[in-house]
């Protein structure tokens, strides 16, 4: 059996991409700048290397079947951003190339909802709505953008790539954790008093995993598939984590010209600091938007059937506490 090569298994979405695969009983690569970060993954293989040395990744992807490219810089604020455009855009076309040229037989590019449109008659996005650069806020929806437009352009020259499109996933084993972790962390440390009025599409970790190995399965090549579950408002989510954790959810909604004034001043802080701000401004400039999208095409061409979303919050928490994040 051919190895399947995963990126981004020392994260959150690309660890459960490998451990459905080990369930499966596939052999896995995973490819990893520091391997000692490759945690609770038994069976696994770990080759050490990194999206913008493209020896090592020629070395990684060698003998491979498959590549599920699940690895990528995701943060909200960064000090430098042409690091982020040199992980996330160059990486990916570097990991392409490589991918190509070891004759890969199926290629699966892990993307963004943030690359998907939200400008439709009713708020809600799918495949079909167009989303332009400019519409993108910040470093890091511009270069996954930039990085999904690698990604198509590799398929219309002929190379077998699927694109998976995941929402805002939630759930056990988010290391970092990832922005929407962090709501929750903070929820349950008290440390949300207040809310925005925006929304995310809320998506169990584990149904996004079994996405990836459908649209690998059954994807058809060159086309993107949104991997979600339920639109929630902020205050539905926090109504929800308060629900699991017993306590009351906040009830102040803040207004948004508030919320972006606090965005400018945490963000200019943490020019000055180094430290990473508690209100980034790209993400409250995100907030204004709701990020509201439907998954019926997953549905209908992979099978996807993901759970609710409220069980993936409450494993989510459950984590955090035993961890010692909360």
């Amino acid at each position: 059996m051919k190895p399947t090569l995963v990126t981004g298994a020392t994260g959150f979405v690309g660890w459960h991409v490998a451990r459905a695969l080990l369930e499966r009983g596939d052999s896995v690569r995973a490819l990893a700048r520091d391997p000692v970060k490759l945690r609770e993954l038994p069976g696994i293989a770990a080759t050490q290397g990194d999206l913008r040395d493209a020896a090592s990744l020629e070395h990684a992807v060698e003998g491979c079947a498959v590549v599920f490219h699940v690895a990528a810089d995701y943060r909200l604020w960064t000090r430098e951003p042409e690091e982020m455009y040199k992980s996330n855009v160059e990486g990916t076309r570097a990991m392409l190339e490589a991918a190509r040229r070891a004759g890969v037989e199926r290629f699966v590019y892990t993307s963004t909802v943030g690359c998907i449109g939200m400008d439709t008659p009713d708020g809600i996005g799918d495949e079909r709505s167009e989303a332009f650069l400019s519409a993108m806020q910040g470093p890091y929806k511009r270069s996954k953008f930039l990085a999904e437009q690698v990604a198509l352009e590799f398929a219309r020259k002929g190379f077998p790539v699927v694109i998976v499109n995941p929402t805002a996933p939630v759930g056990d084993h988010d290391f970092k954790p990832t922005p929407t972790g962090k709501i929750v962390v903070d929820f349950v440390r008290g440390a949300i008093p207040a809310y925005v009025d925006t929304g995310l599409n809320v998506v169990d970790v584990r149904d996004v995993a079994r996405g990836h190995l459908a649209a690998c399965e059954r994807g058809i090549l060159g086309e993107r598939y949104i991997l979600g579950s339920e639109n929630m408002t902020l205050q539905k989510i926090l109504e929800t984590l308060a629900g699991i954790v017993k306590r009351k959810a906040p009830t102040l909604q803040i207004p948004y010209a508030v919320a972006y004034a606090a965005g400018v001043a945490s963000t200019a802080w943490a020019e000055v600091t180094g430290k990473e701000p508690r209100a980034p401004l790209d993400a409250v400039r995100m907030s204004r938007k709701r990020m509201w999208v439907r998954h019926d095409k997953a549905k209908r061409q992979l099978g996807y059937s993901p759970g609710p979303a409220a069980e993936a919050l409450r494993r989510a928490v459950v984590w955090f506490q035993e961890n010692g994040y909360c």
